[in-house]
């Protein structure tokens, strides 16, 4: 088999493989999604970027009280 055959057996194959994504478990999906507009895009920002805040403000007094329980406790146990 030469190259060129087969490379347009692997040009083939990957056709086939993009045609059905189209019918596939992914397909309706695909066909439903749609670019979002720019007031859909803002709040989804909003959104996303107060859950950052929040996950960081957690993360943030767990790290303050891990640095300050430990010194707290052993004055307070007499350690």
């Amino acid at each position: 088999m030469s190259f060129i055959d087969s490379v347009w057996q692997m040009q083939h194959k990957l056709e086939e493989r993009f045609k059905r994504i189209g019918r596939g478990q992914y397909g309706r999906v695909l066909r439903l999604a749609r670019k979002p507009t720019s007031d859909e895009f803002v709040k989804s920002s909003w959104v996303v970027g107060i859950g950052i805040g929040i996950v960081g403000a957690i993360g943030f007094v767990i790290y303050y009280v891990w640095l300050k329980a430990p010194p707290i406790v052993a004055d307070l146990f007499g350690i």
